[in-house]
């Protein structure tokens, strides 16, 4: 009443939000059900919508949307940068694999085009103080460039020292490029990266975060960790620039973490996957001829490699289908390692498929965690994963961070993808696929001396949780597909 009378039309100001409100509610609901994406997704965004108009607006906002329909780079300039890092053409089936291994060949150009390269030697870390060592003795050697791809960036002992030569090798004459995520490194202040560009390092943001575009980018964050020197040496893998990798953090000694340092013409394939961001950035486009056959008679190997790259832009979810197809192929064993794992329902039951067939299938995953939200979500799967066969494992002495999935005796991948929706539905990643006996040979034995560190989880036991830790499971289950 007193309303009214201090403001006679507030009634139909009050209609009329009411009217917006419901157009935008239904408006979004049109939206998720145009999008065509999965049924049990796009049901559960509308029961959100419909049950909680406002929570769940501001939440499909945030996390909702889909950037399928944007591109990262032109097919202009993808086909320009293809021409520079695309290998002399070899035919498939003359390469000594198994015909599974053709198919997968065959199944990431498909997805994205991704050639594949004959003749790589791989150099594996799974110590941070190792793999740091290697890297900047590397950078300290570089004559040309240094192209350099973090997540994670921070403050720190590890931070300082790799800023400082990228400071070091831009003042000598190298051209240096660097991107960094701007979530991912977001507690580093803005004077460190500052530093950089004043010393002359080509320093940006993925995807910065600005108060008019939190929410188109918020959710979407780019995850790749690589680096290419001189177009001759490559890294990639799980290991971001943190001191956690070398000397651990809080209670935890130094995480353990698989990386790996590439020689030969697949390093072509790490810095296509860089020059693509790089343009995304409008940073302009990158032309570098990568000298492979150089590499290649500098350090010869036998490993065939490709380098698939994932992200929220594309068509399909391609490292997810990669990992997919190759646990459903496999005819003796799976050995996944992976920090936190909520699976899709596909690779759910495909895993559990292999392992009622007969197939060894062991998956990894830390008993200590930085994160326990995706914990107790991951613990909601591993009923289901033992009541299949799966062996699971909790690896006690620190934070399992390495990311790898080996299958049989010629296949392995390991990257920065995590086996979980954000890293097959959201991040920006990448991963190498290796189809060698040798390198899948090392994978193992490091799996199985990490497996003697883990304590094997019996089924008997993990039904016996308390029933509070199931029910926080379930409910957070619920949200994996946003943590």
């Amino acid at each position: 009443m007193i309303l009214a009378e201090l403001f006679p039309y507030a009634h139909v100001l009050y209609n009329v939000l009411m009217a917006v409100y419901a157009i935008t509610v239904l408006g979004t609901i049109g939206v998720v059900i145009g999008e065509n994406r999965n049924p049990v997704k796009s049901l559960a965004w509308v029961t959100v919508l419909l049950l909680l108009p406002a929570v769940g607006l501001v939440l499909y906002f945030f996390f909702g949307r889909s950037l399928k329909s944007v591109h990262m780079i032109s097919r202009k300039d993808q086909r320009r940068l293809r021409a520079y890092t695309d290998p002399e053409p070899a035919r498939i089936d003359d390469l000594h694999l198994s015909d599974i291994s053709h198919q997968q060949i065959r199944l990431a150009k498909s997805l994205a085009g991704a050639p594949y390269y004959v003749g790589n030697h791989i150099d594996i870390f799974t110590s941070g103080q190792e793999k740091f060592d290697a890297l900047k003795r590397d950078m300290l050697d570089a004559k040309s460039y240094i192209h350099l791809q973090y997540y994670i960036f921070e403050n720190d002992v590890i931070g300082h020292e790799m800023r400082d030569l990228l400071v070091q090798k831009a003042s000598e004459g190298v051209e240096v490029r660097v991107i960094y995520d701007h979530v991912g490194s977001f507690t580093i202040n803005a004077a460190f990266f500052q530093r950089m560009r004043r010393e002359g390092v080509d320093a940006h943001a993925f995807l910065r975060i600005t108060f008019t575009q939190l929410a188109n980018r918020l959710n979407w964050r780019n995850h790749r960790k690589l680096v290419v020197i001189d177009g001759s040496i490559g890294y990639i893998g799980g290991m971001n620039i943190a001191d956690r990798y070398v000397t651990g953090s809080k209670n935890m000694t130094a995480w353990r973490d698989t990386h790996l340092r590439i020689t030969g013409p697949a390093v072509a394939g790490l810095e296509f996957t860089f020059a693509v961001d790089w343009n995304f950035m409008k940073r302009g486009l990158l032309s570098l001829p990568v000298p492979a056959n150089d590499a290649k008679a500098v350090n010869p190997g036998n490993d065939v490699v490709q380098v698939l790259a994932s992200g929220p832009m594309g068509q399909w979810s391609n490292i997810s289908f990669a990992f997919l197809k190759a646990i459903a192929d496999a005819k003796k064993c799976v050995y996944i390692q992976t920090p936190y794992f909520l699976p899709s329902d596909a690779l759910l039951k495909a895993l559990q498929s292999s392992a009622l067939s007969g197939v060894d299938v062991r998956l990894m995953l830390p008993r200590k965690t930085d994160s326990r939200l995706l914990r107790l979500a991951a613990g909601s799967f591993l009923k289901e994963c033992l009541t299949a066969g799966i062996k699971i494992y909790f690896y006690e002495p620190t934070m399992m961070h390495a990311k790898a999935v080996i299958v049989d005796d010629d296949f392995a991948t390991t990257g920065s993808t995590n086996f979980d929706f954000r890293s097959f539905e959201h991040n920006f990643e990448c991963n190498v696929l290796v189809y060698s006996k040798e390198f899948n040979q090392r994978m193992k034995a490091i799996f199985l001396a990490d497996q003697r560190q883990c304590t094997r989880i019996i089924l008997s036991h993990w039904r016996r949780r308390p029933l509070l830790v199931k029910a926080a499971e379930s409910v957070l289950r619920l949200m994996s597909p946003i943590l």
